[in-house]
This record gives C-alpha cells, structure tokens and sequence, in this order.
C-alpha cells in the first residue's frame, strides 16, 4: 500500500513538472481594495445660531482643518490615511446642533456627532472614535468604548444598507 501511494506522489510530481501550468489569459482576479473609513465634516456648521459676520469662518470649517492636522501628525500614527478619509460635506441638515459630523465606511454602520466643538479635546475624541470604528470588523461600538466627551455628541446611529 505504501509503494503504491508513493509511486502515486512520484507520477503527480512528474506530471507537474513535465507540463508547464498554463495560465488562462480570460481569467481576470478583481481583487478589491479594503474600503476607506470616512469623516464626514459639515463645512458650513456654527455652534451659535448667529449669522456669521463677513469673513468669519464657520465653526465646522475650523473644526475640519484641525482634524486634517491632527490626523497626520505623530500623534495619530494608527490612523492610516489608506483606512481614513476625512472628508468636507456643504451641509448634513442639522444647523441647530452646533458642528456636526458623520462616520461612515460599507457594510458598517453611520454614526451622526452633533454639537461637536472645534478644540482639540474634541478632536481627538473624534479620531479616538475613528481608531475604535477602523478596528471593528463590523463597526459596532459598544457604548462604554465611546470617548466621554462624544457620548452626549451621538445622534444616530443608522444601519448599514450594504448586504453581506
């Protein structure tokens, strides 16, 4: 029986190393990229209901260049900007709520931040957040893991319309 698997194992590797494999030119492998984990930053949100006098910058505006700036220094090193993209949006229609912001990628949920100050504790609890939504498989956050700072900030969080 062992000679006759052995002879086996000697005519396979013969045959593999006689014939040339060849490759199938029609054959095309898509092979997707792992998809980018947004920001979203309203641009155009203010905490306070007032007008903005000329050639003053909105809150949202502020809060979107600080982002950009302490996500790419060494601070924030596990933020990779192949995982991360923060993104500017004109309006997410919650003007009453001070800076508003969203957290999105496919097939996990979308969490929706109000009241969302442009100051650095802020900030930071919002890449925080990031780190922890990149890390999970399926974008589920368990409330105890949200920073401090963000719990009284979270106004929705809405279901993944991506199938699996």
């Amino acid at each position: 029986m062992v000679a006759y698997i052995a002879a086996n194992v000697v005519l396979l590797l013969i045959i593999f190393l006689i014939y040339p494999r060849r490759v199938d030119p029609t054959i095309t492998i898509n092979i997707k990229p792992m998809s980018k984990h947004k920001l979203l930053v309203c641009k155009s949100c203010h905490r306070s209901s007032e007008e903005l006098a000329d050639g003053q910058i909105a809150d949202g505006s502020i809060l979107l260049e600080q982002l950009n700036t302490l996500s790419k220094t060494g601070c924030n090193e596990q933020l990779q900007s192949e995982l991360l993209e923060i993104e500017p949006v004109e309006c997410l229609w919650a003007c009453s709520r001070g800076c508003v912001v969203a957290v999105n990628s496919a097939k996990k949920p979308t969490y929706l931040f109000a009241d969302i100050s442009p100051e650095e504790n802020a900030i930071t609890a919002l890449l925080d957040f990031m780190k922890l939504y990149i890390k999970s498989s399926k974008g589920v956050i368990a409330w105890k893991n949200f920073p401090e700072i963000l719990q009284p900030a979270i106004v929705a969080v809405i279901p993944s319309v991506t199938a699996d």
